[in-house]
């Protein structure tokens, strides 16, 4: 066999080479893709679930709200309110990440879908902060004005003290429920499950679907 021949085989060769591992990055980048979609299609249940859950609480509150307006105590109407508020917020964060999800296009630019993936990550993160908001309210919608007699001033200490560690609770989980702190045991506790995890999968694996495309 002639040098010409060898060279001419060992091209061949090369680019045989090459073609199949251009298609086993492709092949990998779908697959990879079809993972993402499989983690995203996972949050749809439990964010309709909590969808539909918050829409019915936040229509029992404002009924109560409506019903009860000039007989409720202050302390009811405020705290039922915030918990209304509050909730409504939440409604209108999960109806966003339902849209965030639907427009979520895997095969598209991946700047694009981290971009999203970004904002889905975050819009979890500001809701669980500002539900954690609601704690105090549940220590203070039973009060009422006939309560504050010199007889009860024991009950009463006991009630600034429950109400005030809900407050701080409230305010501590509100500052430091961040991404940066992933890594806490606390965090991991409070977000293992569908509504956080298969965001952070889908994170890293769109970063393996930018290598395949790249490479």
């Amino acid at each position: 066999m002639e040098d010409k021949d060898i060279i001419h085989l060992w091209k061949s060769y090369e680019k045989h080479l090459a073609d199949n591992l251009l298609l086993n990055r492709k092949n990998a980048a779908e697959i990879t893709g079809i993972k993402i979609h499989s983690f995203l299609a996972s949050m749809r249940p439990v964010k309709y679930f909590a969808l539909l859950a918050g829409i019915l609480w936040v229509a029992f509150i404002d009924t109560l709200l409506v019903s009860m307006f000039y007989t409720a105590s202050p302390f009811f109407l405020v705290s039922m309110g915030i918990q209304s508020l509050l909730t409504t917020i939440a409604i209108g964060i999960y109806l966003y990440q339902l849209l965030l999800i639907e427009q979520i296009d895997i095969s598209g630019p991946v700047l694009d879908t981290q971009e999203k993936l970004s904002r889905l990550k975050s819009s979890t993160l500001w809701c669980a902060r500002l539900l954690w908001l609601q704690l105090p309210v549940w220590t203070t919608f039973y009060l009422h004005a006939g309560m504050f007699v010199k007889e009860n001033s024991w009950l009463l200490a006991a009630q600034g003290i429950v109400t005030a560690g809900f407050t701080i609770a409230a305010v501590w989980f509100f500052r430091n429920i961040r991404y940066e702190n992933r890594g806490r045991s606390w965090f991991r506790w409070l977000f293992e499950g569908k509504e956080w995890t298969p965001v952070i999968r889908s994170m890293e694996m769109l970063e393996e679907i930018k290598v395949f495309r790249e490479g």
